[in-house]
C-alpha cells in the first residue's frame, strides 16, 4: 500500500505541483487548503506524513502543528513545514516541525525530503 501524504497548502499552483510530483512518485496524496479542514481530514484518513504551509487562511500552520502535537494520535506524525519566510524556521521547530523547507524549492528537493522522512518513519514505498 502506498504511503499517504496530507498536503495542507492554500496556494493552488503550489498545491497542484506538489500533488502531481508526489502522486507520480507513487504516493497517495490528500489535500486541504486550510487548517480546520485539514484537522478533520487527518482524523478521517490518517496520513504517514504531513506537508504543512506556515501561512494559511483562518488557522495558521503553527496552530495546526500545535494541535497535531497536542493530540496523542498525531503527536509523532512527521511534519514538514513550508514557508516563504525563512525567519519562521525557529517558530516552526519550536512548535514541533520535523523538517522545514523555504519556498521556492525545487521538485527534486521536496521529493528527496519526503522520501527521507517516510523512510525514517518506516513508511518508505
Amino acid at each position: 500500500m502506498a504511503a499517504h501524504v496530507l498536503l495542507i497548502e492554500d496556494e493552488p499552483n503550489i498545491a497542484e505541483a506538489i500533488r502531481f510530483l508526489l502522486s507520480r512518485d507513487g504516493l497517495r496524496v490528500s489535500y486541504a487548503a486550510e487548517g480546520a479542514a485539514a484537522l478533520v481530514l487527518l482524523r478521517q484518513d490518517p496520513p504517514d506524513l504531513v506537508i504543512l504551509d506556515h501561512m494559511l487562511p483562518g488557522m495558521s500552520g503553527l496552530e495546526v502543528l500545535t494541535a497535531l502535537r497536542a493530540d496523542p494520535g498525531s503527536r509523532d506524525l512527521p511534519v514538514m513545514m513550508l514557508t516563504a519566510r525563512g525567519r519562521d524556521r525557529e517558530m516552526a521547530e519550536q512548535a514541533g516541525a520535523d523538517r522545514f523547507m523555504t519556498k521556492p524549492f525545487s521538485n527534486a528537493e521536496i521529493l528527496a525530503e519526503v522520501r527521507a522522512m517516510l523512510a525514517q518513519a518506516g513508511r518508505a514505498r
